[in-house]
């Protein structure tokens, strides 16, 4: 069986990193996979790049200058919505016509519009669609946070300036996607149950068939290792508890930061003696920024893009805290657990299906930097720290392994291409 998996970029963002793990999966397990990007990073050979043009580059201004435009000139939110107006027709490709089975990932900012979606569906290959976020299922936003218009149909949508109109881009987008998915079998995978329950609830959606399968990792790679080598691969020191913070901008305020920085705080004042013992390696763009808002020694590490390289900093921490508001099925807690450290993070979207409370980390209450610090202090002084690693890594390795989640993913695609077995 071939497969075909579409992601607007090889490496860059979680979704990119998910699929491009899947591709490996499915490769293991006899699978002739391929990644289609717009933006290729490798020399990878089992991924193919769309060619470069300054077509490629107007797709993605254009789709954010009618972005622009509808949100009154402003800013806000420029990000934080797509319409898929502009992308590739990759019909055409060799690549697409080999493949038994279309398998979408994260196909925004230019990759494929609308229609180019419409030449897909129309070329009768089964196509399975991997949800990293909630646009598949909304107008135009990637997480609709507490708006539940989505429901029944997209409008006054709260990322456009003044809420936006009754008519406003997201309904127009809705109605768009509407006739796109009507009368076309398709399967839409949630990487977390939060994320499969916001899309079965969705009127785009309705009546097609939605399933909740988590992305997959390498847990002979992502595994323990001893910290002291760690430690002393990045210098950092051995004698303190090292708390591990970052994303790709670690100053994004969707990732937390004010959050942590104020659980930090409550340690230190609650419990002085932290200064002395504790530290915070942080990685990301911004990451240096830290340094003068932290009570605690903050060792600030390079971007890593090797993955055996992430492996050593995993290994190098005592727990990895994740304060971010929005997440779906974060690649990072994954990453960390698999290594043997426990999380701290907030409840929200599928986190809770990953940390189990008390069990092998702690899940403090969303926006509360108070339960943060108490989540920290308890997994490094209360938990039964010993205990909580082998329970983390006893989770990751019994859901998210790729072999568990290629043979997930296989039986999808036999079941929509009618093979059997």
């Amino acid at each position: 069986m071939r497969v075909l998996i579409i992601n607007t970029s090889e490496r860059t963002g979680g979704a990119a990193i998910a699929a491009g793990r899947l591709m490996e999966s499915l490769k293991n397990n006899g699978i002739k996979a391929k990644m289609l990007v717009r933006d290729k990073q490798t020399d990878q050979i089992s991924v193919v790049g769309l060619k470069r043009s300054w077509r490629l580059v107007w797709h993605f201004l254009w789709e954010r200058m009618v972005i622009w435009a509808a949100n009154r000139f402003r800013r806000n939110h420029l990000f934080a919505v797509d319409i898929a107006n502009c992308g590739t027709d990759i019909t055409s490709l060799p690549e697409f016509r080999q493949a038994d089975v279309i398998h979408l990932h994260y196909v925004n900012q230019g990759m494929l519009s609308l229609k180019g979606i419409r030449k897909i569906f129309d070329s009768g290959k089964p196509v399975v669609w991997t949800m990293h976020d909630m646009w598949p299922c909304t107008g135009i936003c990637h997480h609709a946070r507490e708006c539940g218009r989505y429901r029944a149909h997209c409008h006054h949508c709260p990322y456009l300036y003044g809420g936006g109109g009754r008519r406003d881009l997201s309904w127009r987008v809705y109605r768009r996607k509407q006739a796109l998915y009507r009368g076309v079998p398709l399967t839409f995978v949630a990487c977390s149950r939060w994320l499969e329950g916001r899309a079965r609830q969705s009127g785009l959606l309705a009546g097609q068939t939605v399933l909740a399968i988590p992305n997959p990792i390498n847990t002979n790679l992502f595994r323990p290792r001893p910290k002291a080598e760690a430690r002393a691969r990045r210098r950092l020191p051995q004698d303190r508890r090292l708390l591990l913070f970052g994303a790709a901008k670690a100053t994004d305020k969707r990732k937390g930061v004010d959050f942590f920085v104020e659980a930090c705080r409550i340690l230190a004042e609650a419990h002085p003696e932290w200064r002395d013992t504790a530290g915070v390696v942080a990685f990301g763009s911004g990451s240096a920024a830290l340094e003068g808002m932290l009570p605690f020694p903050v060792y600030v590490q390079d971007y890593v893009a090797d993955e055996k390289e992430v492996v050593g900093l995993y290994n190098a921490v005592d727990v990895f805290v994740l304060p971010s508001l929005e997440e779906n099925l974060p690649n990072m807690v994954m990453e960390a657990m698999a290594c043997g450290v426990p999380c701290v993070a907030f409840q929200t979207g599928g986190v809770p299906e990953m940390v189990d409370h008390l069990h092998n980390g702690y899940v403090a209450r969303c926006r509360d930097a108070g339960d943060l610090a108490n989540g920290i202090r308890w997994v490094l002084e209360e938990g039964g720290y010993e205990g909580l690693c082998e329970e983390a890594r006893r989770k990751a390795v019994s859901c998210y392994a790729e072999d568990i989640v290629a043979k997930r993913y296989i039986g999808v695609y036999n079941r929509i291409t009618g093979r059997h077995g």
